[in-house]
């Protein structure tokens, strides 16, 4: 989105990325999954097959490496030259995004804001090797690849609520934003990582989910009412250049200078629904075409299709379909 020309390129690239994502991209790992069920139905199999490992690490997230056992030699090495380019593209990325979070939004910020270039750069790089070390030893907590997919669920799910609702009520600061990542973050290690070992009976995932959220919330507003608002000059700022709703900015900034560019909340809602209902039938369709069900994989590309003409012809009426 940050490299499109305007706001349609970047809501074309956003739709297309959607689908590529969630539509396309699933289903070789899935047609994987379900072979290994056939190839490996018991974890007996798994260490029958794999008879160097030690039984104590043999877990059902082996499927996958089993399975590569029947992969060609040459086309072996190219899959494991992309898992390899894969997870240090990964690794790399969220190592400079938390640098650049730490240096740029809180060192140079509030605590050495006059520092020259090369020092922000040293301070970025010794960030950078605290945030492996720290990850690295979170990894040693870890039991299973699921506990680390439940955890980044539980943290996006506690701050879900907070990073759609700023932009809709003007009263949500900086502060809010800080207490739901760490109120929420601190809470997801908690649960997968200390609840069971203190001696208290496992929380199912899904109930975990609604508590994390709940905490999360609560704290989120509890800070947002004891702090400052942020300067009405930089909400009127924001509010100019975004245009957002203006139900929630009423009190805090002049919503009458220019147009509103938010178009009709009814149009958005429905988009969101349309968007939903094209990305999952695109997604089941593929399925279903992949599985030889002809007929119902038909039936979902067509309501694939039809929700995105759907979707093409109310976007407009969302208020940023132009330029």
């Amino acid at each position: 989105m940050l490299a499109a020309r305007n706001e349609k390129q970047a809501m074309a690239a956003t739709l297309w990325f959607n689908i590529a994502h969630y539509a396309v991209r699933p289903w070789p790992w899935i047609l994987v999954a379900l072979a290994s069920l056939i190839v490996y139905p018991e974890l007996s199999d798994l260490q029958a097959k794999l008879p160097y490992v030690d039984p104590a690490i043999i877990g059902h997230d082996l499927a996958y490496p089993a399975m590569l056992l029947f992969v060609p030699h040459g086309l072996l090495g190219l899959v494991v030259a992309s898992l390899a380019a894969a997870y240090m593209s990964t690794i790399s990325t969220h190592l400079n995004w938390g640098a650049s979070y730490v240096v740029d939004d809180v060192y140079r910020r509030f605590i050495r804001p006059a520092a020259s270039e090369s020092h922000y750069v040293n301070v970025g790089r010794a960030v950078t090797v605290g945030l492996m070390v720290l990850a690295a030893l979170v990894a040693l907590w870890l039991d299973h690849a699921m506990q680390a997919f439940q955890i980044l669920l539980q943290i996006g799910a506690g701050t879900g609520l907070i990073f759609l609702l700023r932009w809709f009520w003007w009263r949500i600061n900086a502060w809010s934003e800080i207490a739901a990542m760490l109120v929420s973050f601190l809470f997801a290690l908690y649960l997968h990582l200390g609840h069971v070992r203190l001696g208290f009976a496992p929380i199912d995932p899904a109930l975990a989910l609604v508590i994390g959220v709940g905490v999360t919330t609560v704290t989120w507003l509890a800070v947002t009412v004891l702090t400052p608002p942020t300067d009405r000059a930089v909400l009127q700022s924001f509010y100019d250049r975004i245009r957002p709703y203006p139900a929630g900015w009423r009190r805090a900034v002049d919503i009458s200078g220019g147009e509103h560019a938010g178009g009709d909340i009814a149009a958005s809602l429905l988009a969101w629904f349309l968007g939903c209902v094209a990305v999952y039938a695109a997604l089941f369709a593929t399925g279903y075409l992949l599985y030889g069900r002809l007929t119902v994989g038909l039936v979902c590309a067509a309501v694939a299709v039809l929700s995105a003409f759907a979707l093409s012809r109310v976007i407009p009426r969302v208020g940023f379909w132009t330029g």
